[in-house]
């Protein structure tokens, strides 16, 4: 059962009408949802009815009058015909239209900018359609889960943001069409511009930091202007739960750079990029009694090992806003670290093809977090998932798939894969995320994300989820934690170019710890695996032990920049929890200073 908030947190939002509008909105939609959604896709094919993809599926069908036909007709029509996707269905035509095919392929607007998906999990980035819909809703959820989280924690007109945001470079395809990150996408829109101009609190940083396409520089400047800015910042935020966790770790290296800044009025050399240079120093002056004030706070924050840094610096800061689910969640615990006494509050859930679910209840902690779907984003399927036996854990490939089910037939505590359709062009899409219905918002599902379905450690009838991983890491950390060494973070690869495979896992961490109890932690983890395959194939010795590599301090900071060399944008990195990328491998490999393996099953 959720804990109940008082109901004294709920003010009517100071009067701002902009926000009870947008409630009153969704909660109206929330009400019959099951009909928005029909209405939603209905809507979608009647704006791309005709398309080639869908035409492979519907023929030519001269009789079919789409824009005339009853929307629960079309639904089922639409499901019946039009079968499941996976990217690999799609990419054909998204890969004509980045080579410039004008047809109308997907979508009967042309399609002008692609995303890049973060292409963390597997180490490819993928192509997905990004059209002013996306940025729209961006705009929307945005808005929306600002006017619940402002009926918990009101913030003061004209104050500002600290937005921890990085947009990346973005290049021209083939075909002439604009590819970056969403992010980035949303970060140059008429639609952000929008919001920085209307919302109640704006950034602290200039569009040239934001856009800078150098994250280091942009973490400098965004700091340094968080800082000049602290009395008046409302809360800090950024995409992803480790981008907050990296920028105030670079923090504790950078103090003293910073508040020399602060005091003299003047930039670090570090920033030479000249549009970024000239922003930052329109706007900063000297400031010797905050520089003092800051350093005061910082000698004392040193001897806390940074405990609480966030609240003591940014005194009139509310809350922490991020995405803290998923892979994110191995960093609550240095997030917390830092923030002190102020609340995580969990950003909504999405993904690079489509929003879907707001946070209605921004009072619980980022574990507890559900997501009221919005119904007018996309239209939603749910593929079904039964384990095959009741009495044994499985892992989610193991598990026996149903027939979709639509919105409003979703059911409480079920478990399902989302399937999605979009206004931009995807049909039937096999998203990868694993849900599980954990109430409702009214007539609309409240989500709880449980992983993405991918295998990623798999040596031959073993099946373990990123979620199995991070619970066997979380135990095996737990030994750490006791000798006050901190894990900073982690990686793995399934070895199977040496026989018997295995397991191998990647830590770094901070302080010194003794080999014995890295090899207790070794252990533990490889005893942590409950999945049966895996079991059964330890104790026959055809999965080798567990491996546990210790990498240098800084490593995980170099496969980062490996990913943003590639493309990838800091405000959507999430490091990969399994990999079988050579380049990464290497960089682990090379940076391992200490290895052991387990005597779990010895």
């Amino acid at each position: 059962m959720e804990p109940a908030v008082p109901v004294s947190y709920y003010s009517k939002n100071n009067g701002n009408h902009e926000y009870d509008d947008i409630i009153d909105w969704f909660e109206n939609l929330c009400e019959n949802a099951g009909h928005v959604q029909t209405q939603t896709l209905r809507r979608i094919l009647q704006l791309n009815y005709g398309v080639e993809y869908l035409k492979k599926w519907f023929g030519e069908r001269e009789n079919l009058n789409i824009q005339n036909m009853d929307a629960c007709a079309l639904e089922s029509l639409f499901t019946s015909t039009v079968p499941l996707a996976s990217h690999a269905d799609l990419d054909p035509y998204i890969q004509r239209i980045a080579d410039g095919d004008e047809a109308p392929l997907l979508t009967q607007q042309p399609i002008t900018t692609l995303s890049l998906s973060s292409g963390t999990t597997d180490g490819r980035q993928k192509y997905v359609p990004f059209t002013g819909h996306s940025a729209q809703t961006t705009l929307q959820i945005f808005r929306l889960a600002a006017a619940y989280r402002s009926r918990v924690y009101p913030i003061r007109e004209g104050g500002r943001i600290l937005e921890l945001i990085y947009s990346s470079k973005r290049f021209k395809t083939k075909g002439g069409l604009t590819t970056g990150t969403a992010t980035t996408h949303y970060f140059a829109s008429q639609e952000f511009k929008i919001k920085q101009e209307k919302t109640k609190s704006f950034t602290c940083s200039p569009e040239e930091v934001i856009s800078s396409g150098d994250y280091k520089q942009s973490n400098y400047c965004h700091l340094l202007l968080g800082l000049l800015f602290s009395n008046q910042v409302e809360f800090i935020t950024s995409t992803f739960a480790y981008s907050i966790v990296q920028a105030f770790s670079t923090f504790e290296e950078q103090w003293q750079e910073l508040c020399n800044d602060i005091r003299e009025g003047t930039l670090s050399p570090r920033i030479n990029i000249p549009e970024v240079r000239k922003a930052v120093l329109e706007i900063i002056s000297p400031n010797p009694s905050l520089a003092s004030k800051i350093e005061g706070c910082c000698q004392e924050l040193q001897n806390l090992d940074w405990c609480g840094l966030i609240s003591r610096l940014w005194p009139n800061a509310k809350y922490v806003y991020s995405i803290m689910t998923g892979s994110m969640q191995h960093y609550l615990k240095k997030l917390r670290h830092y923030a002190g006494e102020l609340p995580l509050v969990s950003a909504d859930y999405g993904s690079t093809e489509s929003w879907i679910g707001v946070n209605v209840d921004p009072y619980l902690p980022p574990e507890k977090v559900t997501f009221a779907v919005v119904p007018t984003f996309s239209y939603y399927e749910f593929i079904p998932l039964y384990r095959q036996k009741e009495d044994c854990h499985s892992a989610i490939d193991d598990f026996i798939e149903d027939k979709p089910v639509p919105l409003s037939h979703v059911k409480l505590g079920q478990q399902y894969e989302i399937v999605l359709t979009t206004f931009t062009g995807l049909y039937r899409y096999r998203l990868g995320d694993v849900v599980e219905v954990a109430g409702f918002h009214k007539g609309t599902p409240k989500l709880n994300f449980v992983c993405r379905r991918k295998l990623i450690l798999t040596v031959n009838i073993d099946k373990n989820t990123e979620k199995d991983l991070q619970l066997v890491v979380e135990r095996g950390s737990q030994l750490l934690s006791q000798a006050r060494v901190e894990l900073v973070d982690f990686t793995s690869h399934a070895d199977i170019a040496n026989q018997p495979g295995h397991y191998i896992i990647y830590w770094e961490i901070k302080g010194e710890v003794e080999e014995q109890v890295l090899s207790e932690c070794c252990r533990e983890m490889d005893a942590s695996f409950v999945d049966h395959g895996y079991v059964v194939s330890r104790k026959t010795n055809s999965i080798g032990p567990l491996e546990l590599c210790i990498v240098e301090t800084g490593t995980f900071k170099k496969i980062l920049d490996y990913f943003i060399g590639n493309g990838a944008a800091m405000s959507q990195f999430k490091t990969p929890r399994c990999t079988s990328n050579q380049v990464i491998l290497k960089i682990l490999n090379v940076c391992t200073i200490k290895r052991v393996y387990s005597t779990a099953y010895g």
